[in-house]
């Protein structure tokens, strides 16, 4: 019999279960190695869902139902005022970061995931690829998968030039729980995918499942993320400085954004959002903030090493991929590897693949996004920030399937 091929995966987050599952169900030997010692928590992020993505669920093993999220028949857009000013229908599935990861993480054997092991270094050798862990594990495999997300170990060893792009603006994020919201907002934003646009600023938020991925009515959650600039020289130092003064690197954990920031940001929700949305910030608990990158990398295999997911793209959230795309190439990664029993040859095919995708994406999110920008430098920004600073533009394109890309190019 032959030898049964081994993938080491090193991140535990979706990308990471996504290709983990689809290569054991390839025949593969599949293990998860995350760096994180505990159980992973997404802090409630809203994913919004397209058909690619619940096919690769079910392609894993999941069970999609009328659970898996809350369905949207439409989109909105409120001014100041509170006021309805744009209307789209537009039915989509909106999910939740917790949601996903449950139903993939149950798709693995509970062998095959391995917290607490956080990647030192990578060799690679005649027989195969060798993963070196800071706890000093040597673990053997015929191929290794880098889904270790935006700050990837993996990336930073085989690609070091592909670093973090700041783009000029941070996400404030938080969920509210559906009882606590007003009946006049509920009835207004609830059911519905909603965007209110101060100057050079987005507000959206949607519905999501609630406590225990609950999707039961008056027991789900609001999410909200309002994008706000924040130049990197000035702005974004102080929003990541927490109470002692230390500044932190990328992003800062939500218990040490200062009190003061948290406070400035309620009062700007007071003065510049419509009061449905002003409410929900209000009522948020714990928010907090993201400041947004882009990473794009001009290679994604690496001898026996593939990037998928985050640790190859990460785009700026408008275009709502992120999930999807890690999805994506989980799917053509573990039709590359069955597809030719080379792995060099079979991850040269994946990255023809996924490669020209990957760049779609990520130039699709910075024009999504132009409009947003602390300081928009050239002509193109400044064109791509008109068009996209309409409440028709944005409802009609803000995370959109694929398939609809071709019908409203960016």
């Amino acid at each position: 019999m032959a030898r049964q091929r081994r993938a080491l995966v090193i991140g535990g987050s979706l990308g990471g279960l996504f290709a983990a599952s689809l290569l054991r169900n390839a025949g593969w030997q599949a293990d998860v190695f995350e760096r994180v010692p505990e159980e992973l928590a997404g802090r409630g992020a809203g994913i919004v869902t397209h058909p690619e993505l619940l096919e690769t669920l079910a392609r894993c093993g999941a069970e999609v139902d009328e659970t898996i999220g809350v369905e949207v028949p439409a989109r909105i857009t409120l001014d100041s005022a509170g006021h309805i000013i744009g209307e789209l229908p537009f039915k989509q599935i909106m999910t939740s970061w917790g949601r996903l990861y449950a139903l993939l993480k149950d798709c693995l054997p509970i062998d095959a995931y391995h917290p607490g092991h956080s990647l030192e270094r990578i060799e690679e050798t005649r027989q195969g690829v060798v993963a070196r862990f800071e706890n000093g594990l040597r673990v053997e495999g015929d191929l290794l998968v880098g889904a270790d997300g935006i700050r990837s170990t993996v990336r930073a060893q085989v690609l070091p030039s592909a670093t973090l792009q700041y783009a000029g603006y941070v996400a404030w994020r938080g969920l509210v729980e559906e009882p606590a919201i007003s009946a006049a907002t509920h009835a207004m934003l609830f059911e519905r995918l909603a965007f209110c646009l101060p100057p050079g600023e987005q507000m959206l938020g949607y519905p999501v499942a609630g406590a225990a991925n609950t999707t039961e009515h008056g027991r789900r959650r609001y999410n909200f993320v309002w994008y706000r600039p924040a130049a990197e020289d000035s702005s974004l130092p102080e929003l990541l400085t927490d109470e002692s003064g230390h500044v932190h690197q990328v992003s800062i954990p939500p218990p040490l954004i200062r009190r003061q920031v948290v406070s400035r940001m309620q009062q700007d929700a007071d003065t510049l959002l419509a009061p449905q949305f002003a409410e929900i910030v209000r009522l948020t608990q714990q928010p907090f903030f993201q400041p947004i990158y882009d990473v794009e990398s001009p290679q994604l295999a690496f001898g026996r090493v593939a990037l998928v997911g985050d640790a190859a793209f990460v785009a700026r959230p408008h275009v709502g991929m992120g999930v999807s795309k890690a999805a994506g190439d989980a799917v053509a990664l573990a039709d590359a590897v069955s597809a030719v029993e080379d792995i060099g040859e079979a991850l040269r095919r994946y990255e023809t693949a996924r490669l020209g995708f990957g760049a779609a994406i990520i130039a699709r999110a910075r024009h999504l996004g132009a409009y947003m920008q602390a300081q928009i430098k050239t002509p193109h920004e400044r064109q791509m920030a008109e068009r996209y600073r309409t409440p028709e533009a944005v409802m009609r394109e803000t995370a959109t399937p694929e398939s609809m890309w071709s019908t409203n190019p960016a």
